[in-house]
Parts: structure tokens; sequence; C-alpha cells
């Protein structure tokens, strides 16, 4: 059996690579191969984060020798420097390793905040990856230029897809499913309440999230006429918003690939996201949603005010959204090519 051992923040860590991960025990990748998941950060201050890191290792280390594959859960900035250190642990053992890159903002993280030594650092730690994974095409062009393509693989974040229902799009609830905070365009849209309030007399907007910018959470309380935070919603109550609301709100400045924005395809949303990284790869505007510019609060507005207002294209542009996550973001097909990558791997360790 295939021997892998996985890792990542916690699983109670409220953000999307433990959404991801949390969706394949789900459907029980666990139960295809002999899997073992360790959770290197989860939430609190730096001191909690940095014992818990530690744990981390000591655990990795105990294990690292009853796996032949190491699965690195990814994106960029503290969590670039946690798993650094494991996948060099990884390589030195002779492991075959897994670089699965979930982060939206690599890019910046490396061109921006590393010198030119940093970046060469980089480079050498992620060309120890046998197979390196991304969400979406853009970023298999970027990585591509650090270490070769030969590597990578796209492989899109999956979902497990509710049974087809009839969805209603006879009310104007607009859902926001994310971390509450400037980059994920939370400041953009706020800034949309009042003219969408006015134009659409029962219009409603339901934040779903933890809140990271105090400021931003002020601004949201004082309008609680038109704004509802739900605070962190999953399971039953996640899916019971996605039912109800008849348009998913996703202004990100940056984004690997949302594990929300296929969850609203997957129950018939109307669509308003950021045209950035790989969003396009989900939502192709006037098609199965409506992109509009990152950091433009105008165009956001015009693009929420026209799914409130026309209930054709709404239902329209849901159901086409439910068809392309049918055909492309199941989660059964993303598991089958992930185990047949984990195969291909252990067939060079034998």
């Amino acid at each position: 059996m295939i021997r892998v051992l996985m890792i990542g923040p916690d699983r109670s860590v409220h953000g999307g690579i433990s959404g991801v991960v949390n969706n394949y025990y789900e459907a029980g990748l666990d139960r295809r191969i002999a899997l073992h998941y360790i959770g290197t950060m989860e939430e609190g201050g730096w001191l909690r984060k940095l014992w818990k890191a530690a744990g981390a290792y000591v655990q990795f280390l105990t294990r690292l020798p009853f796996y032949e594959i190491v699965h690195v859960n990814m994106a960029s900035d503290n969590s670039y420097r946690r798993k650094a250190v494991f996948i060099r642990t990884a390589h030195f053992f002779h492991k075959k390793i897994v670089i699965h890159q979930h982060g939206g903002d690599f890019e910046t993280f490396y061109a921006e905040q590393r010198s030119a030594k940093g970046q060469e650092k980089i480079r050498k730690v992620l060309k120890m990856g046998d197979a390196f994974l991304v969400l979406a095409p853009p970023w298999k062009e970027f990585f591509g230029r650090l270490i070769g393509e030969e590597t990578i693989t796209v492989l899109p974040d999956s979902i497990a897809l509710p049974e087809p229902f009839t969805k209603h799009y006879d009310n104007h609830r607009v859902l926001f499913l994310g971390r509450l905070c400037k980059e994920k365009g939370i400041g953009e849209l706020l800034a949309c309440v009042p003219e969408l309030a006015r134009r659409v007399p029962d219009f409603h907007l339901y934040l779903g999230g933890i809140w990271e910018d105090s400021a931003l959470m002020r601004t949201a309380l004082q309008d609680q006429e038109h704004i509802t935070w739900l605070g962190w919603v999953d399971g039953e109550e996640k899916r019971r918003w996605l039912a109800d609301c008849r348009i998913l709100v996703l202004p990100s400045y940056f984004e690997g690939q949302s594990v929300a924005l296929l969850e609203a395809m997957a129950y018939y949303c109307g669509i308003v996201a950021s045209d950035t990284g790989g969003i396009p790869q989900m939502i192709q505007t006037e098609e199965t949603g409506l992109l509009v510019p990152p950091k433009d609060a105008q165009a956001l507005q015009a693009g929420l005010l026209r799914l409130l207002q026309d209930e054709e294209l709404c239902r329209r542009l849901g159901g086409a959204a439910r068809s392309k996550a049918e055909r492309e973001f199941g989660i059964e097909e993303n598991m089958r090519r992930l185990i047949e990558i984990y195969g291909k791997l252990q067939e060079r360790t034998d």
C-alpha cells in the first residue's frame, strides 16, 4: 500500500489548506492509502505556534522512517519558512517529496520580500520536490521559471458535490466566506453596501469568517441593518447558507484557488469574484459568473448590482457554474490523480 506522511496546518485551523485536507479525509483518502497527517501550525500567539511547530517536527522525525512519500502543503511567508525545514529533512533522508503549493501570493513573497541570496535558497528547496502541485496554469508558468516545468502538475482544488437540488433566486442575500481582512477585498465590499442597499431594498450581506482587521470589523458592525457577521461557519451551517444565498462574492486581491468559490459553484450561486490568480480557471466571466478587477469597489458594486437585479442572469450563471464544478472539480477525480502521482513516486522507490 502507498504510505504517505502529509504535513500542513492543523486541521482545526480556519483556512483554505485545512479545508482541502479535511475534504480529502471526508472523501476517504485515508482509506485508500496509508495516510498520516501532522499539523505544523495552529491558531494563537507566536509562542503557541512555535511550540506546535516544534512538536510537529519531533513527531515528523519519529514517523518519517515508516513512510516512503512526504506530502507538504505549503503557502508563502511563514508557511514556506516552516515547511522548508520539513522538506530539507525529508530530502536528507532520501524520501520522495510532493510539494503542494496553495498560496496565491508566493510571487510577491519571492520577488519583493527576498534578496537574491534568499531567492536562490527558495529555488534550492523547491527543487527538492519530486512532484510539485499547483492549483492553476498561471502558477505552473511562474514556478516553472524557478524550477523548470518537468515536475509540475496542475491539480485544482476539489470538493464533494451535493446532490442536485432546486435553488431559489427570489432573495437578495449575498454571502462572503473566508478571512475577513483587507487582502480579501472586505474594504471594497463594505464600501459597496450603502449603494446596494439603496438600489435593492431587501439587500443583505452575510459575512462568514474570522475578523483579522479591527477597523473593518467596526465598519461592518455599524450597519447591522444590512450586514450580518456569522462568525466562522462550517459543516451543515455553511451548506445551509450556500443553499439559501443568491450570490457568493469573493473580491480577493490575490488567490491561489478558493474552496469557498468551488462550494458556491456546487450550490448554484451567482458569483462575483476578482480576476486574479487561479480564479479565472474557475470562473469565466458572463459564462459561470462575473469577474471584476481586484481593488475596484466601483466594478465590484456594478457586478453585484447586475446579479441582484437580474434573477434570470443569476440563475443561468449559477447553473453553468454547477455544471462546471461537476465536470472539473469533483473530489473523486482529484483523488484519483493524486493517488496516481503517489503511485509513480512509489515505483521510483522500489
